[in-house]
């Protein structure tokens, strides 16, 4: 544990730094501008800014983190590399034909299919087939690869993704078609589905494979500049990317299995979000992320962010293992209009950075979020401590303009009214995460982090009925944070469908010892101890004749009748939690097994602070006049960095910090941990004592 951790989230406005060192001696944090024109000057910019501000040698940073949008706005910005794609004869239009149907929460008439991410000029198809079993029905046509292999040329595309049906039962087909076209194409990416998703389903397998090819070049030469960025800055340490599923790999992996890192960076806000609050003894919490534009939520069950197999990028689903992250366009930036009929709503349209809110002073002349907090007292005149000053007057008009006077109201209530329709929807947002899930969100506590998160934190828990609120000591910066309670972390899977009653046993035994054996492998093969190696099992079950499956832990030593029939009455009991019954008459299907191979890291350790006597009034910095649920009163406003354990802040009262402020409403009681986190008691003792401190802590 010697040596320092340095952590870096590049977003598309701020890169977040955190060095920390390892033992928990000291820690220091910084922001840089992103450049989205070049990711990689951000990363480099973060790097010096906090070295410099730290006086640590290069030499001494012993871990190197990094979460980064590259994948998602390659992705989602149509910016990834020009991308062929290798079929079995008749599924060319694999892509075009989708699913078939119209999104359910889509205008059946209004709809219109997005485009896809490889049109079907540059889908060509080769004859072959396999079965469902693994069987080869016709062999491969190699004649037919090495003249696709010219046609790519000639099309001049940089990556080539091959999916071939069932190749997740036999392989053996898209291998030798990728060695032909890797030899034919020298410097073209290729990508096999047997690689990337190996399971069934050609339409989301053959997305995930189309748009891991497509990123593959552009993530590839992003990590190489950043590991030889690194290095030139004497910074010699290992680099470790956050992946979409809460875990990290190394640039090796990154640039085979780019699509990995395409929701990177909510993964490791959610997995920031779990390590705190598990570090003051909350194991079950529903965290949001609310920023500018969007706000993030996730589910943390036990200490671990929630995962789903069906999650989305933009308009193209995600069938890999990711933090299950809902995102609604609700942030400081949304805009509030008011329609013909006199209804007033809040986004998702957003003022972005530029020109922002009215109160920034750059041209923006509609309401936003931000506006009706200002005016309403809850975040101060200025941002980052006095570096960006808004105009009160200027948030006032804008609000008075376009809502209050077309509504009827004075510019308080407004303002209130905006407050109240956003926090509603980003309610709306946290009941998908808990209450749709089965959980009820009494029993979990709620974590408000990023830029605008901790100023609705303690309405948001009220409303949804969790008692109490947890914000991070550094709440617009818990991505990179999050960095530094990440594990290696592999995903293994494999479609071998098992029909009741005759389960195949001995076929099932046999891929679960083969996937184990590749998870043990690749954490051996990157340096991992055995001791810190960790494999768990699983498996997707459904009904006979349903559409979806449910992913049910497998920990059983054997695959015997005993260790399925477990595991099939565990199936019936999620499906009951999650859908209100379970029909145990019915016959369970058995589709996917998994694998996940953890490679355990170190986890660092947070600086403690100094403790006063518990229950010490908290020191005021200042006063301002807030509006809360009835007219201005003049409320205490203290400094978050001035807060020590032991401190009790009691509402009203407004928290300043450099990223944030935390609001904390009349009846509410706010306390810090060892740690420097605010715990917020909205709901009464109950509430309090779901709070359970560390060891040692006031």
């Amino acid at each position: 544990m010697s040596g320092f951790a340095l952590a870096l989230d590049v977003g598309g406005t701020f890169t977040d730094v955190i060095l920390i060192r390892r033992d928990g001696g000291a820690l220091w944090t910084a922001k840089a501008s992103s450049t989205p024109s070049d990711p990689a000057e951000g990363f480099f910019d973060g790097i010096e800014k906090v070295l410099a501000r730290s006086a640590v040698d290069p030499g001494e940073v012993a871990t190197l983190l990094h979460g980064s949008t590259v994948a998602t706005n390659a992705i989602l910005e149509g910016k990834g590399a020009l991308t062929g794609m290798l079929v079995t004869d008749g599924f060319k239009y694999v892509l075009e034909v989708g699913r078939a149907e119209v999104p359910r929460k889509e205008n059946l008439f209004a709809w219109v299919k997005p485009a896809r991410p490889v049109p079907p000029r540059r889908i060509l198809e080769a004859p072959e087939r396999v079965l469902v079993d693994g069987t080869v029905a016709r062999p491969l046509d190699e004649a037919a690869c090495e003249a696709a292999a010219r046609t790519f040329a000639a099309l001049g595309v940089r990556a080539v993704a091959v999916v071939f049906l069932h190749a997740y039962a036999n392989p053996a087909h898209e291998r030798r078609a990728g060695e032909i076209l890797a030899a034919a194409l020298p410097g073209v990416e290729i990508a096999l589905s047997s690689d990337v998703l190996p399971v069934f389903r050609e339409y989301e397998r053959a997305v995930a494979t189309v748009l891991n090819a497509s990123v593959q070049p552009v993530v590839a030469r992003y990590v190489r500049r950043l590991v030889d960025g690194a290095a030139a800055r004497g910074i010699h340490a290992p680099l470790h990317v956050m992946k979409s599923n809460g875990g990290v790999f190394t640039p090796e992996q990154a640039a085979r299995q780019s699509v990995q890192m395409a929701l990177s960076g909510p993964a490791a806000g959610a997995q920031g979000a779990a390590y705190l609050a598990g570090l003051a003894g909350v194991r079950d919490l529903v965290t949001i992320d609310m920023g500018g534009t969007s706000a993030d939520v996730c589910l943390v069950r036990d200490g671990a962010p929630s995962i789903t197999l069906d999650g989305v990028i933009g308009p193209y689903p995600l069938s890999l293992p990711i933090v299950d992250i809902h995102t609604i366009g609700a942030g400081g930036g949304s805009i509030a209009t008011v329609s013909d009929l006199g209804g007033l709503a809040v986004g998702p349209r957003s003022a972005g950075a530029d020109p922002g809110p009215a109160c920034y002073g750059k041209g923006g002349e509609e309401p936003t979020v931000t506006d009706a907090n200002l005016v309403l007292g809850r975040i101060p005149p200025h941002l980052l401590d006095g570096e960006i000053p808004l105009d009160v007057e200027a948030a006032h008009r804008a609000i008075e303009t376009r809502v209050a006077a077309p509504l009827g109201l004075d510019v308080v209530e407004a303002a209130r009214g905006i407050v109240a329709i956003v926090d509603n929807n980003m309610v709306g947002a946290l009941k998908v995460v808990s209450v749709e899930r089965g959980y009820d969100p009494r029993a979990f506590a709620l974590c408000a982090f990023g830029g605008a998160g901790p100023v609705h934190g303690a309405s948001l828990a009220r409303l949804l009925g969790t008692g109490s609120l947890f914000v991070p000591r550094y709440p617009g910066i818990l991505c990179a944070m999050g960095l530094l309670a990440t594990d290696q972390q592999y995903d293994l899977v494999r479609t071998r469908i098992q029909r009741p009653p005759r389960y195949d046993l001995a076929a099932m035994a046999e891929i679960l010892a083969e996937l184990l054996a590749e998870g043990d492998a690749r954490l051996a093969a990157e340096g991992v101890p055995a001791e810190r190696r960790r494999l768990s099992r699983a498996a997707d079950l459904r009904y006979a004749r349903q559409g979806v499956e449910l992913t049910v832990p497998f920990e059983a030593e054997r695959v015997d009748a005993e260790s399925i029939a477990r595991l099939v009455e565990d199936y019936h009991a999620l499906h009951e939690r999650l859908y209100t019954f379970a029909d145990r008459e019915a016959p369970v299907e058995i589709v996917n097994l998994r694998v996940t191979a953890t490679g355990l890291m170190d986890r660092v350790t947070l600086p403690r602070l100094d403790a006063v006597a518990a229950g010490t009034p908290a020191p005021v910095h200042a006063e301002r006049r807030v509006a809360f649920d009835a007219d201005f009163v003049t409320t205490p406003v203290h400094r978050r960095e001035a807060l020590r354990p032991g401190h009790r802040v009691v509402g009203p009262a407004i928290v300043d910090q450099a990223d944030t402020t935390t609001v904390v409403p009349p009846g509410c009681i706010a306390t810090v941990d060892v740690f420097g986190n605010l715990s917020v008691a909205v709901g009464g003792a109950a509430a309090r004592d779901r709070m359970r401190p560390v060891e040692g802590q006031p």
